[in-house]
């Protein structure tokens, strides 16, 4: 038996945090992908100490909802798993390229543990990030004419922050979609403050890379880059800022088709996922939601 386990941040503080990481395993157990598919929190129950003893099957993939390789994905969540023998050596990654490793549990040893790298340095994430910009715009199609502006938190003291965010915003770049792309960041530069000043095009979506929507993404971002004065307002989409209209996603884990990125760690780990990634892309393409007034 296969047994799929999101683990994911959660916040004690907002209790949308953990929607995107319910909603992902719910699409992804209504295809039937795995016998089992559980969800472990960083900071809300369960945890994911405890997440493994809830798991019946013998072989289990643990998928990290995080953006960024770094402390959480190489130190809290192992230590959390109690994988036995862990070495983030194990990866030889360079910030970008974590792909699985295999190890026991010291907690449940009758258990096979595939860990996982984080859905946001998969490649797949690059669709994720397009499909928000058709899911804000209403337009399958959009591109022509438009900016796209990829926002990360980013920090000088961890340069894996910025990486994945630079990764996908240079490959959507090379699909020659978007007239203008360009990575953007809340604490270092270049700044999404100042997001006006680095597109010509007049309609720029906005597409922060973080997996919840929350004190970031609904307040911060948004009154950063001249959507409102103040969140508790709220704000149209798009809003006209310095003779652009900007098209602000919000955080890009909430898109439905994220449930296929974690699929593909998984499937890359050696799980036996038949056609759900298909059946994924399908789903989540048909429930796009319309965009906001």
């Amino acid at each position: 038996m296969q047994a799929l386990v999101i683990v994911a941040h959660g916040s004690h503080l907002n209790p949308d945090s953990s929607t995107p990481t319910y909603d992902h395993a719910d699409t992804i157990r209504d295809v039937g992908a795995f016998e089992e598919v559980r969800t472990g929190f960083w900071k809300e129950e369960p945890s994911i100490a405890e997440v493994l003893r809830t798991v019946e099957a013998d072989e289990a993939f643990v998928v990290p909802l995080f953006i960024s390789e770094g402390y959480f994905t190489e130190q809290v969540i192992p230590r959390e798993l109690k994988l036995d023998g862990w070495d983030v050596a194990d990866w030889d990654s360079d910030g970008l390229s974590a792909s699985h490793v295999t190890l026991p549990a010291t907690d449940v040893p009758d258990k096979t543990v595939h860990y996982c790298g984080p859905v946001g340095t998969h490649e797949a994430m690059t669709d994720v990030i397009v499909r928000r910009a058709e899911t804000v715009t209403g337009d399958p199609d959009v591109g022509d004419g438009f900016g796209l502006a990829v926002v990360g938190h980013g920090t000088e003291r961890n340069e894996n922050s910025a990486k994945a965010i630079e990764y996908h915003a240079e490959r959507i770049a090379s699909m020659d979609r978007f007239d203008e792309v360009q990575a953007l960041y809340m604490d270092e530069e270049p700044e999404v403050d100042d997001v006006t000043d680095y597109f010509d095009s007049e309609d720029i979506v906005v597409v922060p890379l973080f997996i919840a929507d929350g004190f970031h993404t609904q307040e911060d971002i948004p009154e950063d880059v001249g959507l409102t004065d103040d969140y508790r307002t709220g704000y149209d989409v798009p809003t006209e800022v310095e003779g652009h209209r900007i098209w602000y996603a919000g955080a890009v884990g909430t898109e439905g088709l994220m449930a296929d990125v974690v699929l593909e760690r998984a499937a890359d780990a050696g799980a036996n996922i038949g056609d759900a990634l298909e059946v994924v892309r399908e789903k989540t393409r048909t429930t796009q939601e319309a965009p906001r007034e």
